[in-house]
């Protein structure tokens, strides 16, 4: 028998058409793009690569994105082939690693393979689930990476939510890795039905109404419900204003009206942690009991299994009395502020039918199995650390993605509460829109630069570099770019032909008017220094006294309000000239025509510049004289040859239309040039800075490089110098784990404000090392905005106190009491801390520090940290 009747005889129900046809794809010896919704058995054909890796006595990696997918799908495979077939590979935990089955997270597989691991040997399959993570723009890079750089006979299996340019990213991965086939399957295998839930102010009616009325192509808005949601008298942009006599639903409603209309299980979406626990206690307060006594003493034994690692102290600072009673209630909450062990028992119980309502963030529709019959969206909208941004059509279709149980459900349910700042129409819009397009978020950073020295050549470095998706990308945008080229091109010499006027030089007066104006609105010299540098164009030759003479104009970088320039002097020196230091607006002596292509950061464009710098002769210009006459420019202003022009206006709005046209036509210019080779651009900025810091010589890696190719963290470079300078030398363990820290730790919310120390350092040797690795940091990120880089992330010493106490032994309630950090949040941290420590045990260049790391490590990995590693 085949591999594939043999899969196909252990099956007890027929494949859908999608399967079959990547099975045939698998068969063939291709690579797959597996993009269908959510529920669809996506999962399946990775169960098939499976089964033909063994059959042929190779490997499958299983990779997924988040730590607690990894551990769910160790523990359906350890179930379905065995424990002893099955490994798991994440930051936390070590099982198995060279089984023939292993899961892990895509960041472990991309580390193997920098580092050339033994444990690829044999490898026939990578399944990587989420794979429109790579649109992520903290992690997304990883999945492009491991897309580039595996093997080629390794065939891969993405699998994906929908995403509308599929296609787009199948030929991508075929132009990479080979013949890969785009399978994709729109049809959900449950019928989604959208519905809208409001309620009157004044009645204790709730009105649930379709979103759509209508069948087929005929789909159109529900005009009742549009009717009703007109009643909430908005102002022209939506603000609702005057006496609203419609509301929006409570939780507790929420909850009665599902469990009514027989709609459990249901998931209900609520953008924030805080108010999933308030929901939960809302609903207990009201006295809602979904569950039967026999249900709820099964929720106890999964619950009870869950916290067996965890102590009763633990368990009574993390209020495991009032969560467990909740839960045999039927109702949850669900998010990355509960420690792993509880959400797991959530997670089970709702799998099992017996947890009826969680309340739960958006993390829960992140790949985690959890069916649905209905999913309830509270509101439209969600903070994303900075501001409050509405859902898009991919994030609704993932929340939703949930409604709808296979085999069990012949209909899910997708229902959006009635909102006073988001109309009906916004709503159906919504749930009309099909899904966004995946794009990239792919970009060199430090320690993929190593790592690429390391194992190739420049030539093949920079050629896998433009295999990424996000090249791909720009060079299927270069001849939208080049059409668009054209047509500014065309623009410009119209408006310049606009401009010319017989009596004189339009660009001489219309500056002249510019003065005129800002002096009679009394916008005094430093409005005019600033409208002088917005007109500049690079190549446009200065005299800057203070700087030694004549500089040439690189660039003009917008910055808090007002506009730096990039300059090159004649010594060939790169300096920045901000508003403050002209006396006067800079008007340009000459112009020198760049080098191309245009890399002001590259040694031989310097060189290129000033030579022609070097060849313009010009006189010093006389100092102008300072304060102004607003008089005698308005005599200037009219006795100019312009201002008796007939047609002077149209003259003027042409030259502004023209310095506006000029400036779009160089930017695009220097887009269409540098689309080959943006990436590639991009590694040599941070090659020079990784020079500069001694990480490199030439193109080859010095001993602190290689240390660094060993670091996987966004603040690789930061934490690399601090090893260096010895700043986790002759520290305690708990010391060292404070200290590895501040690389791991992000404050929530911290709307891109620089990290607070905390409240108390934890000792003064902890507290100077803190303030030694921001030095370093803030001299990189110097270096950074020189090179035109992205600044690397500042250190943030906030968690200090809390790893070093847990690191010395003290108990969680100690830790936990009166602080507002969520036992879920010291969890992550704390492993994201062990993971860090680890890295730092296998490179730090002293043997003490490397086995001090590795102690840190064990010392942290207790309690509800070591209980939260997942229960296959």
């Amino acid at each position: 028998m085949s591999i594939r009747a043999d899969f196909e005889a252990r099956l007890d129900f027929e494949l859908d058409d999608f399967q079959r046809h990547a099975f045939d794809a698998l068969d063939a010896g291709r690579s797959v793009l597996v993009a269908a919704p959510t529920g669809s058995g996506k999962t399946l054909v990775a169960e098939y690569a499976i089964a033909r890796s063994l059959a042929l006595g190779g490997k499958t990696f299983y990779t997924t994105p988040l730590k607690a997918l990894s551990n769910q799908k160790y523990g359906d495979f350890v179930r379905e082939y065995g424990k002893e077939r099955v490994g798991l590979l994440t930051g936390d935990n070590s099982i198995n690693g060279e089984a023939p089955i292993v899961v892990m997270t895509t960041e472990v597989l991309r580390n193997m393979i920098y580092a050339a691991s033994r444990t690829l040997d044999d490898l026939r399959f990578v399944v990587l689930d989420e794979v429109h993570y790579l649109q992520d723009r903290f992690r997304g890079a990883v999945w492009e990476e491991v897309i580039v750089h595996l093997a080629p006979e390794i065939d891969l299996v993405c699998l994906s939510a929908t995403v509308s340019n599929a296609e787009e990213v199948a030929a991508w991965i075929e132009t990479v890795r080979g013949e890969t086939t785009p399978v994709i399957e729109e049809r959900r295998p449950v019928a989604l039905h959208h519905r809208y839930l409001l309620a009157e102010r004044d009645a204790d009616r709730l009105h649930l109404l379709p979103t759509f009325a209508g069948e087929g192509d005929d789909l159109h808005p529900n005009p009742e419900a549009e009717r009703l949601d007109r009643r909430t008298g908005r102002g022209p942009r939506g603000r609702p204003h005057g006496s609203r006599k419609l509301r929006t639903p409570n939780r507790v409603e929420v909850s009665e009206l599902l469990a009514a209309e027989d709609l459990l299980p249901a998931i209900v979406f609520v953008f924030s942690r805080a108010g999933c626990d308030q929901a939960v206690d809302q609903c207990r307060a009201a006295g809602i009991q979904l569950t039967t006594a026999d249900e709820r003493a099964q929720i106890r034994r999964i619950a009870e299994a869950h916290v067996a690692g965890v102590d009763d102290d633990d368990l009574a600072v993390l209020g495991y009395d009032a969560w467990l009673a909740g839960l045999e209630a039927g109702i949850a909450a669900h998010h990355a502020g509960m420690v792993p062990p509880m959400k797991e028992a959530v997670e089970q119980a709702f799998a099992a039918g017996l947890a009826k309502v969680v309340f739960a963030t958006e993390t829960l529709a992140l790949g985690i199995n959890m069916p649905a019959r209905s999913v309830v969206i509270e509101k439209l909208t969600k903070f994303t650390g900075e501001r409050h941004e509405f859902l898009t059509p991919g994030e609704y279709t993932q929340l939703t993605g949930r409604a709808g149980r296979r085999g069990i459900d012949a209909v899910g349910y997708a229902i959006v509460l009635w909102s006073p700042w988001v109309p009906f129409e916004q709503v159906a819009g919504l749930a009309a829109r099909r899904t966004d397009a995946l794009r990239s978020s792919f970009r060199p950073t430090y320690n993929m630069a190593v790592n690429l020295v390391r194992r190739y050549s420049p030539e093949t470095a920079r050629h896998l570099l433009n295999l990424s998706f996000a090249q791909y990308h720009a060079d299927r945008e270069v001849v939208a770019l080049e059409r668009q080229l054209d047509r500014t091109r065309e623009q410009l010499e119209r408006q310049r032909a606009l401009a010319r006027s017989d009596h004189g030089d339009v660009g001489e007066y219309r500056r002249l008017v510019e003065r005129f104006d800002q002096e009679r609105r009394g916008g005094g010299a430093s409005r005019r220094i600033a409208g002088a540098l917005d007109a500049l164009r690079p190549g446009d030759v200065l005299w800057v006294g203070s700087r030694g003479g004549k500089v040439l104009v690189l660039s003009q970088e917008p910055r808090r309000g007002s506009i730096r320039l990039l300059v090159l002097t004649a010594s060939r020196q790169l300096t920045r000239l901000a508003p403050d230091d002209f006396d006067a607006p800079p008007t340009p002596i000459a112009r020198v025509d760049l080098p191309v292509p245009y890399a002001p950061r590259s040694r031989a464009f310097q060189r290129e510049a000033v030579e022609g710098l070097r060849r313009v002769k010009v006189r010093r210009p006389k100092r102008a004289a300072a304060g102004s006459d607003v008089a005698k420019l308005e005599a200037e202003v009219a006795a100019h040859p312009v201002a008796r022009d007939p047609e002077r206006d149209l003259r003027l709005r042409a030259a502004a239309s023209v310095q506006r046209l000029e400036r779009d036509l160089t930017r695009l210019e220097r887009r269409v040039r540098g689309r080959g080779e943006s990436l590639a651009r991009q590694l040599d900025r941070v090659l020079e800075v990784l020079e500069s810091w001694a990480y490199l010589d030439g193109w080859s890696l010095s001993e602190k490089g290689e240390m660094l190719a060993g670091l996987y963290t966004e603040t690789d470079l930061v934490l690399a110098e601090s090893l260096q300078e010895g700043l986790l030398d002759d520290l305690s363990v708990p010391e060292t784990a404070a200290i590895a820290s501040c690389f791991t730790y992000e404050r929530r919310g911290s709307d891109g404000a620089h990290p607070a120390p905390p409240a108390g350092w934890p000792s003064k040797k902890v507290a100077g090392r803190a303030r030694d690795v921001e030095r370093l940091w803030r001299s990189l990120v110097g270096d950074e905005d020189d090179a035109g880089l992205p600044e690397t992330r500042p250190p943030d010493p906030g968690f200090t106190p809390f790893a070093f106490e847990w690191a010395a032994g003290d108990e969680l309630s100690a830790i936990l009491d009166d602080d507002e950090l969520a036992g879920g949040d010291f969890v992550r941290h704390i492993k994201q801390c062990i993971d860090l420590l680890r890295q730092i045990g296998d490179v730090a260049p002293s043997p003490v520090t490397r086995q001090t790391a590795r102690d840190a490590a064990t010392a942290c990995h207790r309690g509800v940290i070591a209980a939260g590693l997942g229960s296959p």
